[in-house]
């Protein structure tokens, strides 16, 4: 059925199957939320280009009813009935359901608030309740729910006032939730969906990294610190990785934000963790001073730290905190807060425990840090520096120092590649005094110690050499350069010109003008800016499906239609580049010689659209032969210009002997080779290039020997 049959077949108002429950009842018919088009994405299982596309070719998608130009928001109901009426499978669980509801009562400011309070209320849920059973029937809900909530919830972080931000029938709603996944779960759901909101504005430990940090650190720990918690990734992943003795954990967790430290102590609680997190700079105004009195002796110190703390942050309180008994290892510079970061870790570790801390990769070189690197190295705190990604971040692994014990003599370097789990064996074999794997080093202290104190993984460790590849690399070489010399045609000297050269020539614009040649040019300046990388499938639209003069609005390949690039002609690979369908676009066909400023190719393959800067010249077949054309619009690109004084390549100037079909169809099999011979040098100077790089870096790494 088509999408207009499809639209007359059904009504304008938006229909839903039947509630399953009274609560998805209730839901449903309270909820008029909004979604952006990454929500619209995600409910129904697309990507975002896909949800652009149905924007620009369906006039009835529904329009913004908010957001702004470059964020618009849609009714959800609309959506859904939308989505319907085109046959487009969806599915908006009852948390979704419930997160926008949450997302529509506050703006983006107000939503971690918002957020809180659901938090706060499910806590008190769980604490008691048989009182919010009694409480939910009652009347004046609305004033007696904050008390109860508040006095159920006396350790969180402090709220607002008596009032709350959340109505009470959303409440209703998320207890309805909770009773189905869990206090915890729920929360957890409404947390995603918030970071996945406000991904520019949280820093979030990347899981993979904060599951290696508690390995390496909390490993038996009974007290773990994370003084820049966040939303408490870290200190989850701590108790997760204690098993069973998670409950016998005590997490401790300071954030700068208020909100998000009330989320993670949410998170924390809402689990049955022995957890306490305040709000609060802890550089500043540190909430478990390490000389804290006998009180509360298990906040004093702590048995592991983790900590991801804010990068390059400037006014960290350098001029207010000179002199402070945090900085053993020295004042850190005003410009080097990560250094400040590590040594409030460390004096908060008892002697013996551990840090793991997540460094910016310039932190191991910066010339005005040198001095705090160089104390920390001499004292036997830091005792490995770990590359997780090119260009940082760092691990920094160290270990508060125990009175008179031995001060290694070695710290290890490694670099994890692409897999940031890799360095966990280089770690343990640190640790177990033996030769760390490939990837890892140790190196003598006494050989860092010098001007410039520089700890980086990169400084150490030779650069990784694939020896392994050098093998194939000699066979691609070999292959490549057999090829060329079978790829030079033989061409016949003469003495004056061929038969039939000096008979009469014409511009390619007056072949255009008798019917020769079609010439068309791309309507495109530039590709969309989200246009995605990606070799299209050869072949994968018909010729028939892509018509004279434009893309067709059916049969479009998901993620676009590909583009053929000027770097594609250039190289005579297929389009790399795909973009959303749109009007005026010019269809390539198997056959048409395109050009750009720099050569020209016949296309062999269907189904992309003309790229920016590339113009397209469609022959008669019966009368001129495309490798003919393209080879004299490649010697008119590549610098027989028939008009020097331009810098420009003007393609309809390109002038062509008129020479009979089957003499240009010898010519144009000349061209080919020759044009095939120049592609074959360009992938022998590649494989050479390769080759030369892996040899000289497999003898540097001592991989590699020379035979005999």
């Amino acid at each position: 059925m088509s999408h207009d049959a499809q639209a007359d077949a059904t009504a304008d108002t938006p229909v839903r199957p039947p509630a399953a429950s009274p609560l998805e009842a209730a839901v449903e018919a309270a909820v008029e939320a909004t979604v952006n088009a990454g929500d619209i994405a995600r409910l129904a299982d697309v990507g975002r280009a896909a949800v652009s596309n149905w924007r620009r070719r369906y006039e009835d998608f529904p329009q913004p009813v908010g957001g702004t130009a470059s964020s618009p928001l849609f009714s959800l109901p609309e959506v859904e009935a939308w989505l319907r009426r085109n046959g487009k499978s969806f599915e908006v669980s009852q948390g979704d359901r419930v997160w926008q509801r949450l997302r529509a009562s506050a703006d983006d400011l107000r939503l971690g608030e918002v957020l809180g309070e659901v938090g706060a209320f499910l806590l008190y849920t769980l604490r008691d309740p048989d009182g919010w059973k009694r409480l939910s029937a009652a009347s004046d809900l609305a004033v007696r729910l904050p008390r109860a909530v508040a006095r159920a919830t006396a350790d969180l972080p402090r709220r607002g006032g008596d009032a709350t931000p959340v109505e009470p029938g959303v409440l209703r709603l998320v207890a309805g939730m909770s009773e189905r996944h869990g206090a915890a779960g729920a929360f957890e759901f409404l947390c995603e969906r918030y970071a996945e909101a406000h991904s520019r504005r949280l820093a979030l430990t990347r899981p993979d990294v904060a599951a290696l940090m508690t390995r390496l650190a909390c490993a038996g720990a009974g007290t773990v610190l994370d003084p820049a918690c966040g939303m408490g990734t870290l200190l989850l992943d701590a108790a997760a990785g204690a098993g069973g003795a998670a409950d016998e954990v005590r997490l401790l967790g300071q954030d700068a934000n208020e909100t998000v430290a009330l989320l993670a102590a949410l998170r924390l609680l809402l689990r049955g963790r022995d957890a306490r997190v305040v709000p609060g700079d802890a550089l500043r105004h540190d909430a478990f001073p390490p000389d804290r009195p006998a009180d509360t002796p298990g906040d004093a110190l702590v048995d592991a730290v983790v900590c991801d703390p804010p990068f390059n942050e400037r006014a960290w309180g350098h001029e207010d905190l000179v002199g402070d008994p945090r900085w053993q290892y020295g004042m850190p510079p005003r410009g080097e807060p990560e250094l400040a970061w590590v040594q409030h870790c460390l004096a908060h570790v008892r002697p013996g425990g551990l840090v793991a801390i997540l460094m910016p990769a310039a932190a191991a070189s910066r010339r005005p840090g040198r001095r705090v690197r160089a104390n920390l190295l001499r004292a036997g705190a830091l005792r490995a520096v770990l590359t997780l990604a090119p260009g940082g971040p760092d691990l920094w692994l160290l270990r508060r120092p125990e009175p008179g014990e031995r001060r290694p003599g070695a710290i290890l370097v490694a670099d994890a590649g692409d897999d940031p789990a890799s360095v966990e064996p280089a770690w343990r074999a640190h640790l177990a005094g033996t030769e760390p794997p490939s990837g890892g080093r140790a190196v003598r202290i006494i050989d860092i110690l010098d001007d410039e104190v520089d700890v980086s993984p990169a400084r150490h460790l030779s650069p990784r050499a694939d020896t392994q590849g050098f093998p194939a690399a000699r066979e691609r070489f070999r292959e490549a350069a057999a090829a060329l010399a079978g790829g030079v045609p033989e061409l016949e000297v003469l003495t004056g010109a061929a038969a039939g050269w000096d008979a009469s020539w014409a511009t390619v614009a007056e072949m255009a003008r008798s019917g020769l040649v079609t010439i068309r040019h791309s309507t495109l300046r530039a590709l969309p800016a989200d246009a995605p990388d990606g070799e299209a499938p050869q072949g994968r639209m018909s010729e028939r499906e892509v018509p004279e003069g434009g893309v067709p609005e059916d049969g479009v390949p998901e993620g676009g239609v590909p583009v053929l690039t000027a770097d594609d002609v250039a190289a005579g690979t297929a389009p790399s580049r795909r973009m959303p369908p749109a009007p005026g676009l010019v269809a390539v066909r198997r056959g048409d010689v395109v050009a750009s400023a720099v050569t020209a190719r016949v296309v062999t393959v269907e189904g992309a659209v003309l790229g920016p800067h590339l113009s397209l010249f469609r022959v008669d077949p019966d009368k001129v032969d495309p490798e003919f054309l393209a080879g004299f619009l490649r010697y008119a690109a590549g610098g027989g210009r028939p008009h020097l004084t331009s810098s420009r390549v003007e393609a309809r100037r390109a002038r062509v002997p008129q020479l009979p079909l089957e003499v240009q169809r010898t010519y144009g099999a000349a061209f080919l080779r020759l044009l095939a011979l120049e592609d074959g040098l360009r992938e022998a100077a590649a494989a050479g290039e390769a080759l030369a790089r892996l040899g000289a870096e497999g003898l540097v790494d001592g991989r590699l020997r020379p035979r005999g």
